[in-house]
């Protein structure tokens, strides 16, 4: 990502800095984290002795206040802004500046979009159901249809269950390959902004095609990429809507409901490869990936097309080697007597990934999304196409560097040591209601606590070589 978006100036290069002068090595970080999950192990097998999560105990809110917030007027004010957003991204990439870094669409779609909304999810809930333009669109049009025809309109086909999310993973794979691997090269433009409005027209055809076979909100629900992406970081808030009333339950009881469907695996591991090569490309993998590719343009593929294969490769390497190791610790959860089938057992404790999945992404993109927000709402608010307007007075607003490259590592590392542990006990608490029985459910939390000690020493060291 940050290879496609470039600040006018050094802001990356500032909140990025290598982190050779850092006081304490990589390594110890690493020890002292793997020491923290080992004692808050310990912790939760003496003092968590019965499932606290399993049950959401969903409280709805006082209904002046639900009814406030969630209403036939609020939602369709939603949608015209959920749209009136898609349209502005459309239109500033077909009209606007070719430059990524100066053109709203760009930056509102990789960075406002596709991070900022993760963190709204984990402190509002689902709210991108909202304002989902796609799911905006398809309501109107059959709220049309009904209209004229008296009836709602029909679904052309049943959604299969055993498709569950697989759709949706698809579609954050195909995203994530745009951003990583189609425009970061240095033999392309990178992301211009045609390419994001190509992008965006082919997957809203793409999802109103869904919608008219299986029904607008069956496909929002299971098959819309971002819906379920982002209804997937939502799942650990407070809050949730409920046959349209917003309420309260507790955090991080909404995940283990939403791992039982198929495809739920593959997405939460999913969201934590992508982030993983993204930084992997960066630091770690960097020397293996430039020989590879040297090997894969030894075959007869041009420079580009090279690039673009030999990068792809090693995101399905990434993604499958943490996806390998997370089977491997549910295998060795499978030792253990009285325990369920293979199958059952991974996606049982597919939600457990989340919180590491929400870690990663704050890990990585902190300082990215900081630098690049302060870009969106200041001279892209007022100048969106990069044409020299200044709509709202802000278009001289500059960045703020004011954060040190210290304190952005402290922070990663705090972040991944805090959704390691919240991991930990998901896993914990899952692992009561599946085993029953405390000594069991210890017993097999020794195989998924090397999965978290690994998962957080890996993203230690990415973090760590990065940028030296």
């Amino acid at each position: 990502m940050v290879a496609a978006l470039v600040l006018p100036e050094a802001a990356l290069a500032h909140g990025l800095a290598s982190r050779a002068d850092l006081p304490v090595p990589a390594w110890l970080f690493a020890w002292g984290a793997s020491l923290v999950l080992i004692v808050s192990f310990a912790l939760l097998s003496t003092a968590w002795t019965s499932p606290r999560l399993a049950e959401e105990r969903w409280r709805p809110m006082a209904r002046w206040l639900s009814g406030a917030l969630v209403n036939p007027v609020t939602e369709a004010l939603c949608g015209l802004v959920g749209v009136g957003l898609l349209v502005l991204v459309l239109y500033s990439a077909l009209e606007g500046t070719d430059s990524p870094s100066n053109n709203f669409s760009v930056v509102f779609v990789f960075v406002t979009f596709w991070l900022g909304l993760v963190l709204l999810s984990v402190l509002f809930g689902d709210v991108f159901r909202a304002f989902n333009p796609w799911r905006a669109i398809g309501r109107a049009f059959s709220g049309l249809f009904s209209l004229i025809a008296g009836q709602r309109a029909p679904a052309a086909l049943r959604y299969p269950d055993r498709l569950g999310y697989w759709p949706a993973a698809i579609g954050i794979v195909a995203f994530v390959w745009l951003e990583l691997i189609y425009g970061p090269s240095t033999l392309t433009r990178g992301l211009t902004p045609h390419v994001v409005a190509a992008a965006t027209l082919a997957y809203s055809a793409y999802t109103f095609t869904g919608m008219a076979l299986f029904g607008v909100d069956r496909w929002i629900e299971k098959g819309e990429a971002f819906s379920v992406y982002f209804r997937m970081f939502s799942t650990l808030s407070f809050f949730e809507l409920r046959d349209g009333r917003l309420g309260r339950r507790r955090a991080l009881s909404g995940a283990p409901a939403w791992g039982m469907t198929p495809g739920a695996v593959a997405l939460v591991l999913i969201a934590i490869g992508a982030t993983s090569f993204d930084g992997a490309q960066e630091g770690l993998l960097s020397g293996a990936i430039k020989e590879t590719y040297g090997w894969v343009t030894d075959l007869g593929f041009g420079l580009l097309a090279g690039f673009r294969i030999n990068n792809t490769i090693w995101l399905l390497l990434v993604i499958g080697g943490l996806a390998g190791l997370y089977l491997l610790g549910i295998r060795g959860m499978h030792t253990v007597s009285g325990s369920p089938s293979v199958r059952e057992l991974a996606r049982s404790f597919s939600h457990t990934l989340i919180p590491i999945a929400l870690a990663y992404l704050v890990a990585h993109y902190f300082s990215f999304f900081y630098f690049f927000e302060q870009a969106q709402f200041g001279y892209l608010l007022s100048d969106p196409l990069g044409d020299g307007s200044d709509l709202f007075g802000t278009a001289d607003y500059g960045i703020n560097y004011a954060l040190s490259a210290n304190a952005i590592w402290y922070t990663q590392v705090g972040t991944l040591l805090v959704g390691h542990v919240i991991a930990l006990t998901l896993a914990h608490d899952r692992a009561l209601v599946v085993y029953g029985d405390v000594k069991s459910a210890t017993r097999s939390q020794y195989f998924m606590l090397a999965v978290m000690v690994a998962y957080t020493c890996f993203g230690l060291f990415l973090l760590s070589s990065g940028n030296d």
